[in-house]
């Protein structure tokens, strides 16, 4: 994989906030604790499993590769990524800690996974899959260019990036 691009200022109440500096990290015996004890705010619990779940289906499972965000060293997110077999590169399993949400940091690691998986040499698109209700994710995923295909993923919604023509 290629290192994460720069990720660029974001709007927050109409003003620009600071760029988050998310490192997107393997996964470690290091980190993976801090990555499990991730929590999200209680309505926001039907959306997503815990981050244990996601790190077994990484451990055990075939597809996904499990990613820790990182700010100044402290772990205040996860994400995992795999490819299928249409060679669709999927993120999924997004969590950032109920305590550092809207300051940018879902952008900053979708953004960051979505550039690093599109290089990938015959990755014709980034994917992932929501819930129809979870409006807080179909906003996020919507600013960062995915568009729902129509396809769904079990119960949720599947939403594509295809890097523009002229990139």
């Amino acid at each position: 994989m290629v290192a994460p691009p720069r990720v660029g200022p974001l709007r927050q109440n109409g003003a620009m906030a600071p760029d988050p500096k998310i490192e997107l990290v393997p996964v470690t015996a290091e980190n993976w604790r801090d990555c499990a004890a991730l929590t999200v705010h209680g309505e926001q619990q039907r959306f997503v499993s815990a981050v244990t779940y996601y790190l077994c289906l990484c451990a055990y499972g075939d597809t996904w590769h499990p990613l820790a965000a990182t700010e100044d060293g402290e772990v205040v997110g996860f994400v995992m990524w795999g490819v299928d077999d249409d060679r669709s590169a999927w993120i999924g399993g997004l969590v950032v800690d109920g305590r550092r949400q809207r300051q940018g940091i879902g952008h900053a690691i979708v953004r960051q996974l979505r550039e690093r998986l599109i290089a990938e040499p015959g990755t014709p698109n980034v994917a992932l899959s929501y819930a129809a209700d979870n409006i807080a994710a179909r906003r996020l995923y919507r600013t960062l260019g995915f568009r729902e295909t129509g396809e769904t993923e079990g119960t949720e919604l599947v939403a594509r990036w295809t890097r523009p023509e002229s990139a």
